[in-house]
């Protein structure tokens, strides 16, 4: 009999089997470049939005028509930084100045009402309901406390939220960024889940990527945010970083095992000094080999394997009984800009800028991305007051059928391993086999050298394949050109 989720995982809670020991050969043989998948089209296929009259509303008849009964997941883009981190490769602004906070949260707080005023409320209710909240940046906690307070009040005479047992509130912390109080007023105003920027603990690595900090100040934030009852804590960390060995970053990552986070992220420190400006600090001689990273990733899977820690997909870790873990054993694991998610029925509505809004309506899906330049954003917020058909976004993509049909494929083998044919059918009216025989055929390599298993009922990705579960989901990529290569980044 066929499970009622065809996704859900018979791999339990014994998380030591999921991945087996690293295989340095498979992982080199298929060491390419492609998109990390946080959406589908990515990023790379934005066009500008035309200025002609009867398209700058395109924006306004999204938000209008867009399924009112459908909750939302609100994401916030702080773009300020106190400090440079040398391997950034995000737009950021480095500023000292408190009144850009306060400037800036004009600006959103602006946003966000020009955004609600097209926004239906489901029937029964008078705002919109919101099940996910998320700040990001930059560095979120650059607002100060106070800050932070009133743009929480401001959403909450703009959107229901669900109570804090319930939804999922986040903010991304720099642990050398945090007032006395600060973590006590994000638990106190509904906030359930923090994710700390951490990168490494090797003093060397620091200073020579200009983020130091000692693992005690780490530990103390995690403890405190323990006490305060945060049900969520995230710990980032790169390998490839300059002065980084195997040796080092091993101990690194035995020491926040001993930590306990509840989900880690372990990311690929890619060197595109050409694109990046800030990592032209970083000498070229001063990163580890090839051979090194590779050891490096390795060692850091084993070792979180080892520890009982889940592997989620796409660098992302997570205890087994984390709410990521749990949705992924059960086939309710979703993809979108924020990363793994459980919100997989929310609208990604977008506030500040460079920040990205997913609007779903009927068949079709509507991708929106704001200006990334500061000044021109503030610029179209300002000239959005007296001009209602002025709206933030400047970029979009429209989705079609043809492309929700590859995104639910790429998704289901990057969220759960697995694409049922039988699920496809039903939910897209054709035949999975024959629409996708061109692909099938492309897997063929990947089928003999047993990362993947194919047959009548579906694909699935075997355990010795799941770090390579991106190269199987980039033969569904109907866009995937070799002129977008320069943009994504390795397995390793």
């Amino acid at each position: 009999m066929q499970p009622d989720n065809p996704y859900a995982s018979t791999r339990g809670s014994i998380t030591s089997k999921q991945l087996p020991p690293f295989d340095e050969t498979i992982i080199n043989k298929y060491n390419r470049s492609g998109p990390r998948y946080t959406s589908y089209p990515t990023a790379l296929e934005f066009t500008p939005i035309p200025d002609r009259l009867e398209t700058t509303a395109l924006e306004t008849k999204i938000l209008q028509n867009r399924e009112s009964r459908a909750p939302l997941s609100l994401y916030f883009h702080i773009p300020f930084c106190r400090h440079l981190c040398y391997y950034c490769a995000c737009n950021k602004i480095i500023t000292k100045k408190n009144s850009d906070s306060g400037d800036y949260l004009q600006y959103l707080i602006a946003e966000i009402a020009l955004k609600r005023r097209l926004l239906s409320a489901p029937d029964g209710s008078e705002k919109p309901l919101v099940k996910q909240l998320h700040l990001g940046g930059g560095t979120p906690t650059f607002l100060r406390d106070e800050e932070i307070v009133k743009l929480w009040a401001f959403l909450h005479t703009q959107f229901e939220f669900l109570p804090e047992d319930e939804g999922d509130y986040s903010i991304e912390i720099d642990p050398r960024e945090l007032g006395d109080n600060t973590l006590q007023t994000l638990r106190n105003l509904g906030f359930n889940r923090i994710s700390l920027g951490v990168q490494d603990l090797d003093e060397t690595v620091q200073i020579a990527v200009n983020r130091v900090h000692s693992a005690e100040m780490i530990e103390n934030v995690l403890n405190e945010a323990r006490k305060l009852g945060f049900g969520s804590i995230n710990i980032d960390l790169i390998y490839g970083l300059p002065h980084q060995t195997p040796d080092t970053l091993g101990n690194t990552v035995q020491r926040i095992i001993e930590m306990s986070p509840d989900r880690l992220s372990v990311f690929n420190y890619a060197h595109l000094p050409e694109r990046f400006k800030a990592q032209r600090q970083i000498k070229d001689e001063d990163l580890p080999t090839p051979a090194d990273k590779l050891a490096m990733l390795g060692n850091t899977v084993n070792t979180l394997t080892e520890a009982g820690y889940q592997y989620i997909g796409i660098d992302h870790f997570a205890k087994p009984d984390d709410e990521l873990a749990v949705a992924q054993r059960q086939g309710k694991l979703h993809r979108n800009f924020q990363g793994y998610t459980i919100m997989g029925d929310c609208d990604l509505l977008g506030f500040g800028v460079s920040s990205i809004s997913q609007i779903a309506n009927s068949n079709t899906r509507y991708i929106l991305q704001n200006d990334t330049d500061l000044h021109t954003y503030q610029a179209r917020i300002d000239k959005a007051k007296p001009n209602p058909l002025i709206m933030p976004a400047v970029k979009y993509i429209k989705t079609s059928i043809r492309d929700r049909l590859r995104e639910y494929v790429i998704m289901n083998l990057l969220c759960h391993d697995y694409l049922d044919f039988k699920d496809v059918n039903q939910k897209f009216g054709i035949d999975a086999i024959t629409y996708f025989i061109d692909e099938i055929q492309q897997l063929g390599t990947m089928q003999n050298n047993r990362l993947i298993d194919m047959d009548a009922a579906g694909i699935r990705v075997l355990p010795r394949g799941r770090l390579l579960g991106r190269n199987v989901a980039m033969v569904f990529d109907e866009y995937l050109k070799d002129k977008h290569n320069g943009h994504f980044s390795k397995v390793i």
